[in-house]
């Protein structure tokens, strides 16, 4: 603190105590240092509360599991709620947990922010392991063999309260990956492939 408080001194007066700027006081200083000196004292707190995060909420339809809570803050991603988001996002059908793309968490954030709500998203299908889309692909012809959920890249997803149109639409217009509709089975794909539309 005093350094710094030596710093600004030294960038307002000369070496007499003299101002360099006509504008500068003693007592101007005082109040410019008071001023600098109650932001850095802060209680960290309040400077979290300014800070922006991003929060996401889920509803894994298979496991019936829930989750809620920032994701990213401070500037940064939260180890922790990744690994909880890597958990609830897992294979249902082998238990296979791996990391889901901050790019996808990212896109989410903004579909939510794009409908203005904070709705849970329902989780029809994460990540896959290699077994299940296997699986997945004898039994449609619609599963692509290279699917992204394979590289934690993909989910689908719908709203219980937000019209499945008006989801798609909102993913549409972001233009950030790949957006399958499918209204017969009630989810919207979304990836963060190429921009492409089916």
């Amino acid at each position: 603190m005093k350094f710094l408080l030596d710093r600004l001194w030294r960038i307002a007066f000369d070496g007499n105590g003299r101002p360099l700027s006509s504008d500068m006081t003693r007592r101007g200083f005082l109040k410019v240092s008071s001023v600098f000196a109650l932001s850095i004292m802060a209680p960290r707190e309040g400077l979290a509360a300014a800070i922006p995060k991003r929060v996401l909420a889920f509803h894994n339809l298979h496991t019936e599991e829930t989750w809620e809570a920032p994701y990213w803050a401070g500037g940064r991603y939260l180890k922790g709620a990744l690994a909880q988001i890597n958990h609830i996002m897992r294979d249902h059908r082998t238990n296979q947990v791996k990391a889901i793309d901050t790019g996808l968490l990212d896109l989410l954030h903004a579909i939510r922010k794009r409908l203005g709500t904070d709705e849970p998203f329902q989780i029809v299908s994460g990540y896959r392991s290699p077994a299940t889309n296997a699986a997945l692909c004898r039994k449609s012809s619609r599963v692509a063999r290279r699917s992204l959920h394979l590289k934690g890249k993909a989910v689908d997803i719908c709203l219980s309260e937000t019209p499945l149109s008006s989801l798609h639409q909102a993913a549409v217009s972001l233009r950030r990956g790949g957006v399958g509709y499918y209204p017969s089975s009630s989810f919207v794909h979304v990836d963060v492939g190429e921009v492409r539309y089916w």
